[in-house]
């Protein structure tokens, strides 16, 4: 995907051709409105709000809890949003065991140097989140239900999404990168999860990505990608594509196949994914609304 600092918006030319508008924080484009937004890291009242909401003392260390992703089709109601509480509800949901670190209890906590420490839950916040959907309707609400769910209705498809004509060069009618969490894990490692949205004329692209390494014991991707092409005119049904991979190696299992052990050789996922071996996988489409 396109990197922000590659990108210098698009040209009113580019806008025109395509039928497309700038807005504030996004762009409105065949039926969709999509947006981003990027706040501070959270304070101390509004990081009080997160741990009464998720029942913790624990969150990382920076937490945009401002900060979202959101993309809108106008005639149907569809809603996809993305955004740091939603993926931490789902991180303590999820509740995966602790990586077991021998140094860790000695830095991962909010702890006195008194207390004794319990290694006991998931402090790299891997989260199965793969976005927020819903449908809103015309008061604004989001709806509650369809055909029995709570959000949107996928099926599985053997459908998949269109690499190649992804990279096809067209015009960027708008790029944005958003930062939703991240925590050093002490300098030893990195957790973050991230949310890139690329639209052209033709549709739009989506990466959501939580990527955790702990240096010298394990790395994990969790990968969230969603395609939607735009069909002809603004009252097009939208055609919806989701693709979730899990990822996941140790250092030991990637040092045997010849693999650098080095943490430094790991400090972009983008480098180091296909070396990384297939957990789970699954591709989705949307459900047409009736």
């Amino acid at each position: 995907m396109a990197s922000a600092a590659a990108w210098e918006g698009p040209t009113a030319a580019e806008l025109k051709t395509a039928g497309a508008e700038v807005i504030p924080g996004g762009v409105r484009v065949k039926g969709w409105v999509i947006q981003s937004h990027k706040g501070p890291i959270l304070n101390a009242a509004s990081l009080q709000r997160f741990e009464d909401e998720l029942q913790t003392t624990h969150l990382p260390e920076m937490v945009f809890g401002e900060s979202f992703l959101s993309l809108q089709h106008t005639q149907t109601g569809i809603k996809f949003h993305f955004n740091a509480l939603d993926a931490l509800k789902a991180w303590k949901k999820e509740a995966l065991p602790p990586v077991e670190v021998p140094a860790a209890a000695k830095w991962k906590f909010r702890s006195k140097p008194s207390d004794q420490v319990i290694l006991d839950y998931d402090y790299t916040f891997t989260t199965p989140y793969c976005g927020s959907d819903a449908v809103v309707v015309n008061s604004g609400t989001p709806q509650t239900s369809l055909d029995g769910c709570g959000t949107l209705c996928w099926e599985d498809t053997n459908d998949r999404i269109d690499i190649v004509a992804l990279s096809a060069k067209e015009p960027i009618l708008f790029y944005d990168e958003v930062i939703l969490y991240e925590d050093e894990l002490a300098d030893n490692g990195i957790s973050f999860l991230t949310v890139r949205v690329r639209v052209m004329p033709t549709g739009w692209f989506l990466l959501l990505r939580f990527w955790l390494r702990v240096d010298g014991v394990l790395m994990r991707l969790r990968d969230t990608r969603l395609h939607c092409l735009f069909g002809n005119g603004d009252g097009a049904k939208p055609v919806v594509l989701r693709e979730c991979c899990w990822r996941e190696a140790t250092f030991a299992t990637l040092s045997a196949k010849g693999y650098p052990s080095d943490s430094a050789a790991y400090a972009d996922p983008n480098l180091i994914a296909h070396k990384l071996p297939i957990v789970t996988q699954k591709t989705q489409k949307l459900k047409n609304l009736t």
